[in-house]
């Protein structure tokens, strides 16, 4: 049998992560499967391991994956078919594939669909470590920014019809003047409207709350507004 990967030392972290990632890894050769979860959890991660797409895709906690390697060619459905499920799922984990017979148009395919890495059997066990940290990491990233959009929402849906009406004005760059003349209000008032939605929306500075709603996509709740830049000239005038 053809070996998986070339010999490589990984030492194992001196302190483990208060968060273990899992990786899952897909692949019908059982002893693909044994020398990968030997090297991934010499390295410290958790792993599940699968012995074709249909058995990953059937997970109903699938969704808990940190991050997948998944083999290109297997019977039953291919690493690429798996990947477009996921993909039709929504599901986040990045994907990794690894493959003992890839050729460029599969590996193009892969890429273009979000494929993460491509990894050719056999391969240097750094390069599957390299790999697995890589998507880890983004798929922190991902998850931090989907719960940042999350929590602006629930944020934003705090917001009186008054409050988000200001807060559109304040996203155009007006001053509090205007706003007050635009929404027949005192100048007084639209202060105290202000003064709430930065409160309501957990921030300290125009540009702050600017930056917030850009990130969260909730711009088009409101319509058209100002860039984020305006606010840094602005503030001090308010």
């Amino acid at each position: 049998m053809q070996h998986v990967m070339t010999a490589s030392a990984v030492t194992p972290s001196a302190e483990r992560a208060e968060f273990t990632p899992c990786v899952w890894v897909v692949d019908d050769d059982r002893a693909v499967l044994d020398a990968v979860t030997r090297l991934l959890r010499c390295a410290d991660y958790s792993v599940r391991t699968f012995a074709s797409g249909e058995l990953l895709l059937a997970q109903p906690d699938i969704e808990t994956a940190d991050c997948i390697v998944l083999d290109l060619r297997m019977p039953g459905m291919t690493g690429l078919e798996v990947q477009d499920a996921l993909l039709r799922a929504g599901n986040p984990a990045p994907v990794i594939f690894i493959s003992a017979r890839g050729d460029v148009p599969s590996s193009v395919q892969a890429m273009k669909a979000g494929a993460l890495d491509f990894l050719t059997k056999p391969f240097h066990a750094s390069e599957l470590i390299v790999a697995v940290q890589s998507a880890i990491a983004r798929s922190r990233l991902s998850s931090a920014a989907q719960a940042e959009r999350s929590r602006a929402a629930q944020l934003f849906s705090l917001l009186t019809s008054r409050e988000r009406e200001v807060l559109k004005q304040l996203l155009q760059g007006k001053r509090n003047k205007e706003i007050a003349k635009e929404l027949g209000a005192a100048e007084k008032t639209i202060k105290v409207h202000r003064s709430r939605v930065q409160q309501k929306m957990g921030v300290r500075s125009l540009a702050e709350l600017a930056s917030r709603i850009e990130r969260a996509g909730l711009r088009e709740c409101l319509g058209a507004a100002g860039a984020v830049g305006e606010f840094q000239t602005r503030e001090d005038a308010q």
